[in-house]
């Protein structure tokens, strides 16, 4: 509530609403309060917010559809008229029953992560702005929850306090995020570095996957165009890559990697190979990648085409032989880091692969 209000609220009052009740959103995971006869919603009642702190809950809520109705909830002290924000009636219930419990223990935190970004922007974007922004805010909410300490048996073991943002910038850009912080961290020689003004791309996790068949020893590589090399002035701005994709919220990066495989390439991967886990150029950008090496079935001979019309993707596929692959690295026709990283990893796997085939 903090975190989509924008400030303090006060403690909050104990009610029912009497003939709702509380459902899941079908195919997601946030509640809905909808009539429902000999049912109680149980909830809260938040007293004393003001102008500014409803049009943060307004966008909040009304970005999706929600509208403010007033009801009669019960409280200790007697029935009271208070303001409720209802889904519009299209909604559908989702499948079993929504637990409060559950929910703050596997979502709140990325909750209140992504409640926070929404609410960073200046100025405020609009409901259909909001709701276009959501996914990609959601995804970089779940980036953030998924972080996790790697080991650190050479370099220095992070405390809390060693790398401070002590100033920020309203971030730029609706669909990609661009950030402008001041920070202060640790030396090396001891004590803190003078504040220092830092820019980075804050992207999100990213699943990617190089098909291999160890039977046939070929790899399927992706083809499209891209705007990096085109805005480097890059003469040829179409590379051959892996397949690669965002990893949703709540999305695992190993279910990520399945689904790119059949979106993209049609593929069904029988075994993924972890390859390792990297940020792609951590002095930059937030983007970090989760590789495999994806076991399959390539009886393909010439191109074909792939992609998700809807998406707007364009993409040839090229079955490689392996060796052809490496070639293709060797005279830098294939110039992308995680391409050249997976060829490299299959390279120092590949007899344990082929035996295992």
């Amino acid at each position: 509530m903090a975190a989509v209000s924008g400030g303090a609220v006060r403690d909050p009052v104990t009610a029912e609403l009497r003939g709702y009740g509380v459902f899941p959103v079908e195919g997601n995971v946030v509640p809905f309060i909808a009539p429902q006869e000999g049912a109680t919603a149980q909830g809260l009642i938040y007293e004393g917010l003001d102008d500014q702190q409803m049009a943060r809950l307004d966008l909040y809520e009304g970005a999706f559809g929600y509208r403010v109705v007033t009801v009669e909830v019960a409280t200790a002290a007697g029935l009271r008229p208070v303001q409720c924000y209802l889904p519009p009636q299209e909604f559908a219930p989702g499948a079993g029953t929504w637990s409060l419990d559950a929910w703050e223990e596997d979502q709140r935190a990325p909750a209140v992560l992504a409640a926070t970004e929404l609410f960073s922007y200046d100025p405020l974007p609009s409901f259909a702005q909001a709701r276009a922004m959501w996914p990609m805010i959601e995804a970089r909410a779940w980036s953030r929850h998924r972080a996790k300490a790697a080991p650190a048996t050479r370099r220095y073991t992070s405390q809390p306090a060693d790398f401070q943002i002590t100033g920020a910038r309203a971030p730029q850009g609706r669909f990609f995020r661009f950030e402008s912080v001041d920070v202060m961290h640790r030396r090396f020689t001891g004590g803190s570095s003078d504040v220092l003004v830092r820019e980075a791309f804050v992207g999100i996790d990213a699943a990617v996957v190089l098909p291999y068949d160890p039977a046939r020893d070929k790899v399927l590589l992706v083809e499209q165009a891209r705007l990096g090399p085109r805005l480097r002035h890059d003469p040829n701005p179409w590379m051959l890559e892996p397949v690669a994709g965002i990893v949703d919220a709540r999305e695992t990066p190993q279910a990520a990697a399945l689904r790119e495989c059949k979106e993209e390439a049609g593929l069904i991967v029988t075994k993924l190979e972890e390859a390792g886990a990297f940020y792609v150029s951590p002095g930059a950008s937030t983007d970090y990648f989760y590789t495999y090496v994806g076991l399959c079935d390539l009886p393909q001979t010439e191109p074909y085409p792939g992609g998700l019309e809807d998406e707007a993707e364009d993409l040839r596929l090229h079955p490689v032989g392996f060796d052809d692959a490496l070639a293709l690295a060797d005279s830098g026709e294939i110039a992308t880091g995680p391409a050249l990283f997976l060829l490299y990893w299959i390279l120092r796997h590949k007899a344990r692969l082929q035996g295992a085939a």
